[in-house]
């Protein structure tokens, strides 16, 4: 009878650590999960801004200009920036085959144009830098939750207790208990949580744009500049 009462016992005291250990790690996974899953959706806003600078720097079609651009900008370096995209003829018909505005010259549509593709890359870093520090944040957070979990869940410990609660069977040879040791590392090592992907190596951190109308006059400058490198209208 004593052995059966002791018995249930440790059942029940194994089942609440058990519960206790799988309820939090369950939640963590679920934030881990959802945190890698909006690193990979911030990845698609990082294509729409790759897309914007690409069109302002086949715009300004000089690495002259594009460097200039760089520092009025505020970006700082050229970001996602190949040469070979300014001699591309086919890489700006996809880039702009969407991209019209309304003008009665060539030249003043180039300008509107140049500006549009500013503020939309302005716009969209913006979003991009936001969403990145909420990640951030959250990255921070889940990292926090999992210090705690392993502060209330040293799994190295509670392998032990179980085994203690245990000590009442048969001893096992001595041939056994290292076998049972590396059982432990094993499955210590399976139990362990993996961490969310940085944040800091899936997406990159960009400067935020100038606003268009503090530097109107040098951006309306680079594409006058611009514009020469453009005789034929593709803009149709």
């Amino acid at each position: 009878m004593t052995y059966d009462i002791a018995t249930a016992l440790n059942l029940e005291i194994k089942k609440e650590m058990a519960d206790r250990y799988f309820s939090f790690r369950t939640l963590i996974e679920r934030d881990t999960k959802a945190l890698n899953q909006a690193v990979a959706d911030a990845v698609k806003i990082e294509q729409v801004v790759v897309i914007d600078l690409t069109r302002i720097y086949i715009l300004l079609h000089d690495e002259q200009l594009v460097d200039t651009f760089t520092h009025l900008s505020g970006l700082g370096t050229t970001y996602y920036f190949d040469p070979y995209i300014l001699t591309s003829d086919t890489i700006r018909e996809r880039m702009f085959q969407d991209v019209s505005v309304w003008g009665l010259t060539w030249r003043g549509r180039f300008k509107k144009i140049f500006i549009n593709c500013y503020n939309d890359a302005r716009k969209h870093i913006d979003v991009f830098r936001s969403l990145r520090a909420e990640l951030y944040e959250e990255q921070e957070v889940i990292g926090q939750t999992i210090d705690l979990f392993y502060r209330q869940n040293n799994i190295s410990s509670m392998l032990g207790f179980f085994r203690s609660l245990d000590s009442t069977a048969q001893m096992g040879s001595a041939m056994e208990g290292g076998m049972n040791t590396g059982f432990d590392e094993a499955l210590e090592k399976k139990m362990r949580i993996i961490r969310p992907h940085p944040v800091d190596k899936g997406i990159n951190v960009i400067p935020p744009l100038v606003p268009a109308e503090q530097i109107k006059d040098k951006l309306q400058g680079l594409a006058d500049q611009a514009f020469t490198f453009h005789p034929v209208d593709f803009s149709k």
